[in-house]
């Protein structure tokens, strides 16, 4: 046999596997091997991917992967873990750094082995590190480690330091939520003015102003004020003292928005209630195309004004674009606007408007979430033209999350028909993870709570 090159370096392993997995396959073959794939292209690839990490190798029940850096490693596995919250699978994951043997095609050495006898002692759904691998990231990385000691593993002549990463648990993350409004910073973002001197554009501006109030309650240490709440105020020229005793709040983001064909002004401005000071104000001029790059830099001057530190997991939700295709992002802005009206008439606009969305787009989630809302709530009201929409709302709902298992809405709109349905395990599982997602979100608490109710 030919003598092969082998290449020895220090690395960051991460290796995973599927807790249970020979008891799956034995009940459900298929089911199993489908979540696997789709785990393995939607959440698994895409990450190890946007962490510049190298996949060595997949088995039937997990995979093994090399990092250039312990902090790429730790946080793709810590955004693993949460965007596999809506597998039917548990990954266990173990990560290491060590020196490791690379013969072109696959690697060995110690670094793998005790990666590998980490991951053994991960509880399903978790993450287990090695000391060597929390001295590195202890103190950037924003998450709770557990010392679980030191740990004798297998084939390992001396005992090794292991840490686990305490992951949010979905299930508390209601009830810790209300005890921490309180200590959160807090803020509540006023409907956007329209400048555009044509009304039939409001439904841009507020839906610039919700896409906002959505995007800044998936950051876990501020509180946000709902949609609903802060929506009161349309069409006012409210003091902002007056806004945040009414909504119980110490910051008001006001804005306005001049949409002129392609052409696109967005202002806004971020006051201190408790004295009227501006904290901080912006003018932004540009294409409609540049909206969502708008949208992220007045969230990150939210950010820095308030010294908000953002956990991996609230940067990658917070970052996240519902669409790249902009005619789809207008046709669902008007439709959810269209929802929000709440008229038999309306609602029947709304819904063709979301259907042309997903028909441009078809991989769009949130769009498939809120229109599900649509034929759900026209089924349930008698509305006509409704007759026949309950099968297709759920067909809605399970596709938005099948296509972004992130996606609140659709995991909030499945839960919420799945209710009705009684299959209340399904659910209450799904809205945990909504909820997880999106704790300070006013529609998926409220859901959540009708569920439990």
């Amino acid at each position: 046999m030919a003598d092969r090159e082998v290449k020895r370096r220090l690395a960051a392993i991460l290796a995973a596997d599927v807790a249970g997995y020979t008891r799956l396959m034995e009940n459900d073959t298929d089911g199993t091997v489908a979540a696997w794939q789709d785990a393995r292209e939607e959440v698994i690839k895409p990450n190890v991917a946007a962490y510049s990490g190298k996949i060595v190798k997949l088995t039937g029940d997990g995979f093994l992967v090399e990092f250039p850096t312990v902090q790429d490693a730790v946080n793709c596995a810590i955004i693993m873990q949460h965007g596999l919250v809506s597998s039917s699978l548990n990954f266990r994951m173990g990560i290491n750094m060590g020196d490791i043997v690379d013969d072109g095609e696959d690697i060995h050495g110690e670094g793998v082995n005790v990666a590998a006898r980490l991951e053994g002692l991960a509880e399903p759904g978790g993450i287990c590190i090695s000391g060597d691998v929390y001295n590195q990231v202890r103190n950037r990385i924003d998450a709770n480690f557990e010392d679980r000691g030191e740990q004798e593993v297998k084939n390992v002549s001396a005992p090794v330091k292991v840490f686990a990463i305490r992951l949010q648990d979905p299930a508390g993350v209601s009830a810790s939520a209300a005890q921490n409004i309180a200590d959160k910073p807090s803020i509540a973002v006023l409907p956007f003015d329209n400048l555009s001197g044509d009304p039939e554009q409001e439904y841009f501006s507020d839906g610039m102003a919700e896409d906002l109030i959505t995007d800044l309650s998936k950051i876990s240490n501020l509180y946000v004020a709902a949609r609903n709440s802060s929506f009161l105020f349309k069409g006012q020229m409210p003091d902002v003292r007056d806004v945040a005793e009414k909504l119980g709040v110490a910051y008001v983001l006001e804005g306005s928005v001049r949409k002129m064909g392609e052409r696109l002004r967005t202002n806004a401005q971020l006051i201190d209630a408790a004295d009227g000071d501006h904290l901080w104000a912006e003018r932004y001029d540009g294409n409609m195309d540049e909206i969502f790059d708008f949208q992220d830099r007045i969230r990150a001057e939210i950010v820095a004004a308030l010294e908000l530190k953002l956990t991996p997991y609230d940067k990658a939700l917070s970052g996240r674009k519902p669409t790249d295709n902009l005619e789809a992002y207008d046709l669902f802005l008007k439709g959810r606007a269209s929802y929000h009206r709440y008229t038999p008439e309306l609602l029947l606009e709304g819904r063709a408007c979301l259907e042309k969305a997903i028909e441009i787009d078809p991989e769009f989630a949130d769009a498939h979430g809120w229109l599900s809302y649509c034929h759900f709530q026209g089924w349930a009201t008698l509305w006509p033209g409704f007759d026949d929409s309950l099968e297709r709302a759920i067909e809605l709902a399970e596709r938005g999350v099948a296509l972004d298992g992130s996606s609140a809405i659709a995991l909030t709109r499945l839960g919420w028909i799945q209710n009705f349905l009684r299959r209340y395990d399904s659910a209450i599982a799904n809205l945990e993870k909504a909820i997880a997602l999106a704790p300070d979100s006013a529609d998926v608490n409220a859901s959540f709570g009708q569920v439990l109710n």
